[in-house]
């Protein structure tokens, strides 16, 4: 119980420098960009925009998902000769990104939820942090009533 409760502080604190330093960088780059910065940004976010607005490139990157997640957990519990902290270890990334793929899609999905609705970029993250906020709470919540961790 200790370790997960200092686990915690750390990620809290590493999240609280991680802010500090976002908003240290963004109040440093208040200037004006030039000409030429702003038409590459609009060439790189359109170009990106064009590729992520592709079905093809969702339908790759969802097989890629999946059959690594399949191949990394098959390799964990399957009898390949690999130590067994190694495959502990393995099934332990693997959880944590099915928690980060919900995670992911939770934020997103208020994110999207709020933008389709009209409200701006600051509104979505906002919807997205509370909704993210809340599994945390529950997922929190659980792990104190039941103890689904360790």
């Amino acid at each position: 119980m200790v370790s997960l409760t200092l686990l915690s502080t750390a990620l809290m604190g590493l999240l609280v420098v991680a802010t500090f330093v976002a908003v240290a960088r963004i109040g440093a780059q208040r200037t004006a960009p030039g000409a030429d910065e702003q038409d590459r940004y609009a060439a790189v976010t359109e170009t990106l925009s064009d590729i992520a607005g592709t079905p093809v490139v969702w339908a790759i990157g969802f097989i890629t998902v999946t059959v690594g997640m399949g191949a990394v957990t098959l390799l964990a519990v399957g009898n390949f000769g690999i130590p067994e902290a190694l495959a502990g270890t393995l099934l332990s990334l693997v959880y944590a990104a099915v928690g980060l793929l919900l995670v992911g899609f939770v934020f997103l999905g208020a994110y999207f939820g709020a933008r389709g609705r009209g409200l701006g970029n600051a509104h979505g993250v906002a919807a997205g942090s509370f909704a993210t906020g809340l599994v945390f709470l529950v997922v929190i919540s659980i792990q104190l009533l039941v103890g689904i961790v360790g």
